[in-house]
C-alpha cells in the first residue's frame, strides 16, 4: 500500500477541442497548483500529459483538467495509465510532435475577450493594438496551415515576438502564456488605410494608427464606404442608417433587395432597434459571433433589408470593430461580406485593392495573411433552438460526432449549398460554407478548400459519397477521385444527416422539404415523406407532381411555376383570370412557357415543395421576380398576417395535390382576401398536410418519430409550428441542429450512409 507521499507517475492522453484555446498553458498552471513534475505537449492527435507527484496531488489533477478546463475547449476523452517515474525536477511544455495520421480537433476563431479589451485600454505595449489576442481568443482556423496548432504553422510565422512579447509567451503565469498568434504594436502585424487619392496611412506608430481610426470614423460618419480585412475575408462597411450610403453600396455589391447583415455597437443599442430574447442574445455574444436572424423593431436604412420585418445582427468581434465605435455617434455598421455577386469572399490583398478601391473610399487591410477563408455564420432561433443558416467562422473546423468509424470516407455534398464533410476516427470534418458551386470561382473554393483540410486533417480517401444526380459538379468531382464512388438519393442523404446527429438507430419517417433534388424515378423530387432506417428508404408520399417550364429558369422565375399550377388547375382559360401577377409578364413569354408545358419542352416533372412555395409567392403578386435565392418563400414567410384558418388539399393515393388549394387561393385573390391571410393560410395548409400525413403514417407504420430536413425547414413559421403540433400529438420530433438544414446537412447525411453502406459492404442504394 503506497503512503500519502510515495510519489508515483501517471500518463494523461486527452482528445478534443484542445488546440488553440490554451490547454497547455492551463495544464502547466494545474500542475503548479499540485506541486507536479513532468511535462505537456501537443500532438497532432491528442495533448498528451506526465506527472509525477503523491497520489492524492494526482488525482485532484485529473477532476480538475475536466472541471476546470479552458472556456473554449471541450474534452471528449482523457485516458489514463500509470508508468515508471522518470524523476522530472519540474514542470514544463515541451515541443509538440508530430506522431501519426491521426485526428486532432483545430479551433474555430474565436471573439476578441474581455480581457483583451481592458488590455487595448491601457498605456501598454498594445494600446489600442487591433489585432490584440491572448490564449482564450482570436484567431485560429482562418491562419493555421498544419497541425500540431503552433506559431511556426500559421501565417503568423513570419512575425518574430519582441522581446516582451517573448517574456509572456514564456511566462506560466500570463495570460498570454504559448498564445500562438500573441503580438502587439511592436512586432505584430500592423494595419493600413488605402484612399482613392493615392494616401496610405501605415498604422506603425500610435498616432498612425489614430489617424486611421479617425479617418474610418469620420468617413463612415459622412456615408462613406469602405473595405475592411476581418478574420476571414474582406467585409463592404457603412453606415447602416445612411440610407445614400446603404444605397450605393448596393450597387457596388451589384446586390438589389437581399438583405444586408448589420453589426451595432453593443447589445443594449441592437436592442434599440431589433426584438432580442434571452436565446438569441445567448447566441450573439458568444465567442462564436455569429449573425443571428432577429425581428425589426425600429427601422435602420429602408435599404439594408429592403422591406424585410427582419434583420440579420452581429456584435464586434475584432479590436478594430471596437476602436471604430469608441468615442463616435456610430450606432450600427453594414457588414457584408467584400465579393461581387455570388462569387467567395476576398481574402487576397492585391486583389481586394484593385477590386474595390475604385468602387468605395478605402480599403483597410493588414499584412498578416488569411490561409483558410471564411464568412460570418448565420443562425436564427425557433422553439429557442439555434438553427445554423451558414455554418463557418465560429463553428468551423469544430468536428460532429458520428455513429461508427468514418475514416476515409469523404462526402463532397450537393451543389447549390456547396460544403464537404471528410470522415477522421468517429468525427466528421465539415468544410465552411462554400457558396453555389455551379459557380465556376465557387467550385474552385471547394476544390482548394478540399485540398487544404485534407492536408490539414491528413485525409487519405478510401470512400466518395456524392449525390446521384448525373450532372451535379460533385458528382464530376467524386467521380475524378479515383476510389470508390456510392451515389446517395439527395432527400434520404438529408433524413440521414438528423438520424447521424441524433444517433438515432429506430424507423424514422422523414420530411425533407426543399427546392430540388434528383429522384429515384429520375423526376424532380423536393417534398417527400419517407420511411428510414439505417440504410433503408422507402418512399411513402410526396406532392402531386407538376411541370416545370424552363427547367432551372423556374427557380429564377417563379411565376413560371405559378403558370404551371394555374395550367394544372384551369386549363389554358387561366389566362383570362384578372390576377395582379399577369401585369408583371411579358404575353409572349406567357405564352412560350404554356407552349413548353404543352408539348412538354424543357419542362421536368417536379414535386418540389420550394417550387410550390415560390408559385403562391408570384401568384399572390408578393414576389414575382426575384432577385436573389428562395427571395420569393422568404418574402411569402415576412408576408404572414395572424390567421388561424387552412387550405384543403386533395390525398390521391400517395399523392398530396395541391391544385384545389390554387383554385381557393385564386378565389380569395379575387375576392380582395389580403394577401398576408392567405399567406398566413397557405403556410397553415403545409403544417397542416404535415400533421396529418405523419399521423397517417404512424397507424400505418406505427412510427413515432419525424425528422425534418431541407432549406424549405428555415421558414421559421413553418417550422415551430410544425414541431408544436406535432408535439403536442405525442410524436418525438428530431431536426438538424450542429448543421444547417438546407443542403450542407446533404454532406453529413451522405456521410453517414456512406459508413452504413460500407459496413453492409455494399454500393448499392436503396430503392422504393
Amino acid at each position: 500500500m503506497q503512503g500519502n507521499n510515495t510519489i508515483v507517475a501517471k500518463r494523461f492522453t486527452v482528445k478534443g477541442l484542445i488546440q488553440g484555446v490554451g490547454f497547455r498553458p492551463f495544464v502547466f498552471r494545474l500542475a503548479a497548483e499540485y506541486n507536479l513534475k513532468g511535462w505537456v505537449n501537443n500532438t497532432n492527435e491528442a495533448v498528451n500529459i506526465h506527472v509525477e507527484g503523491t497520489s492524492e496531488a494526482i488525482h485532484k489533477f485529473e477532476l480538475n483538467l475536466e472541471k476546470k478546463k479552458p472556456v473554449h475547449s471541450e474534452i471528449e476523452t482523457i485516458k489514463s495509465s500509470d508508468v515508471e517515474i522518470e524523476h522530472y525536477e519540474y514542470f514544463s511544455i515541451i515541443q509538440s510532435t508530430d506522431v501519426s495520421k491521426n485526428f486532432t480537433e483545430v479551433s474555430p476563431d474565436i471573439a476578441v475577450c474581455e480581457d483583451c479589451l481592458d488590455d487595448m485600454l491601457q498605456p501598454s505595449d498594445r494600446f489600442h493594438y487591433p489585432l490584440i489576442n491572448c490564449m482564450h481568443c482570436g484567431p485560429r482556423f482562418s491562419i493555421v496551415k498544419e497541425l500540431p496548432y503552433d506559431r511556426c504553422n500559421t501565417t503568423m510565422a513570419p512575425f518574430t515576438m519582441c522581446e516582451n512579447c517573448r517574456k509572456e509567451y514564456e511566462d506560466p503565469s500570463d495570460r498570454r502564456f504559448h498564445a500562438q498568434p500573441i503580438a502587439c504594436n511592436h512586432c505584430g502585424p500592423l494595419y493600413s488605410l488605402y484612399k482613392k487619392n493615392d494616401e496610405t496611412v501605415v498604422a506603425d506608430s500610435a498616432e498612425n494608427l489614430q489617424t486611421i481610426i479617425n479617418q474610418l470614423q469620420q468617413g463612415l460618419g459622412r456615408g462613406e464606404i469602405y473595405a475592411f480585412k476581418a478574420t476571414g475575408g474582406y467585409n463592404l462597411v457603412c453606415n447602416a442608417l445612411d440610407e445614400k450610403a446603404v444605397a450605393r453600396l448596393r450597387a457596388v455589391k451589384h446586390r438589389d433587395t437581399k438583405p444586408f447583415a448589420v453589426m451595432f455597437s453593443s447589445i443594449s443599442t441592437l436592442k434599440g432597434y431589433l426584438y432580442c430574447n434571452h436565446h438569441e442574445e445567448q447566441c450573439l455574444t458568444s465567442f462564436r459571433r455569429p449573425i443571428v436572424i432577429l425581428k425589426n423593431k425600429k427601422e435602420l436604412a429602408h435599404s439594408v433589408s429592403k422591406g424585410f420585418p427582419t434583420t440579420g445582427a452581429m456584435l464586434p468581434y475584432m479590436p478594430l470593430h471596437y476602436l471604430i465605435f469608441q468615442h463616435t455617434n456610430l450606432e450600427a455598421l453594414v457588414m457584408t461580406s467584400a465579393n461581387i455577386s455570388e462569387e467567395p469572399i476576398v481574402i487576397d490583398d492585391e486583389k481586394a485593392l484593385n477590386a474595390f478601391l475604385p468602387l468605395v473610399d478605402g480599403v483597410l487591410t493588414y499584412n498578416r495573411d488569411i490561409h483558410n477563408r471564411i464568412d460570418d455564420s448565420v443562425l436564427f432561433v425557433a422553439n429557442d433552438i439555434p438553427r445554423l443558416i451558414r455554418r463557418s467562422k465560429g463553428y468551423v473546423p469544430q468536428s460532429i460526432d458520428v455513429v461508427d468509424n468514418v475514416e476515409g470516407i469523404v462526402a463532397v455534398g450537393a451543389e447549390l449549398t456547396g460544403a464537404f464533410a471528410l470522415g477522421k476516427g468517429d468525427k466528421a470534418i465539415l468544410s465552411q460554407h462554400l457558396g453555389d458551386l455551379q459557380d465556376f470561382e465557387n467550385f474552385q473554393f471547394f476544390v482548394e478548400s478540399f485540398e487544404r483540410f485534407k492536408h490539414l486533417f491528413r485525409f487519405n480517401a478510401d470512400m466518395v459519397v456524392c449525390d446521384m444526380h448525373p450532372d451535379y459538379v460533385t458528382t464530376g468531382f467524386a467521380k475524378s477521385l479515383n476510389v470508390k464512388v456510392v451515389e446517395v438519393q439527395h432527400h434520404h442523404a438529408h433524413i440521414a444527416s438528423v438520424l447521424s446527429e441524433h444517433k438515432c438507430t429506430e424507423p424514422v419517417l422523414g420530411i425533407a422539404f426543399d427546392g430540388t433534388g434528383y429522384g429515384l424515378d429520375g423526376k424532380i423530387w423536393g417534398s417527400e415523406f419517407l420511411y428510414c432506417h439505417k440504410s433503408e428508404m422507402e418512399r411513402l408520399a410526396h406532392f402531386e407532381y407538376v411541370s416545370l417550364p424552363g427547367g432551372d429558369m423556374a427557380t429564377l422565375e417563379p411565376w413560371r411555376v405559378a403558370v404551371s399550377y394555374l395550367y394544372a388547375a384551369y386549363g389554358k382559360d387561366f389566362k383570362s383570370l384578372p390576377l395582379e401577377m399577369f401585369k408583371s409578364i411579358d404575353a409572349v413569354k406567357l405564352n412560350t412557357v404554356v407552349t413548353s408545358i404543352d408539348k412538354q419542352i424543357n419542362s421536368p416533372q417536379s414535386c418540389s415543395a420550394g417550387r410550390l412555395f415560390d408559385a403562391v409567392s408570384a401568384l399572390t403578386g408578393i414576389c414575382i421576380l426575384p432577385s436573389f435565392h428562395a427571395e420569393a418563400p422568404m418574402r411569402l414567410e415576412a408576408a404572414i398576417v395572424s390567421d388561424e384558418k387552412f387550405y384543403t388539399p386533395r390525398v390521391n393515393g400517395d399523392e398530396i395535390s395541391f391544385l384545389p388549394v390554387i383554385r381557393q387561393i385564386v378565389e380569395e385573390l379575387l375576392s380582395g382576401t389580403d394577401k398576408g391571410i392567405i399567406a398566413a393560410r397557405f403556410h397553415n395548409t403545409i403544417i397542416n398536410v404535415v400533421v396529418e400525413m405523419a399521423e397517417k403514417i404512424r397507424q400505418k407504420k406505427e412510427i413515432n418519430i419525424v425528422a425534418f430536413s431541407g432549406g424549405v425547414f428555415q421558414n421559421k413559421y413553418l417550422l415551430e409550428n410544425s414541431e408544436n403540433k406535432l408535439s403536442e400529438r405525442g410524436f418525438k420530433v428530431l431536426t438538424n441542429i450542429n448543421v444547417p438544414c438546407n443542403d450542407v446537412s446533404v454532406a453529413l447525411g451522405q456521410l453517414y450512409l456512406g459508413l452504413l453502406y460500407k459496413n453492409l459492404k455494399t454500393t448499392s442504394t436503396p430503392s422504393l
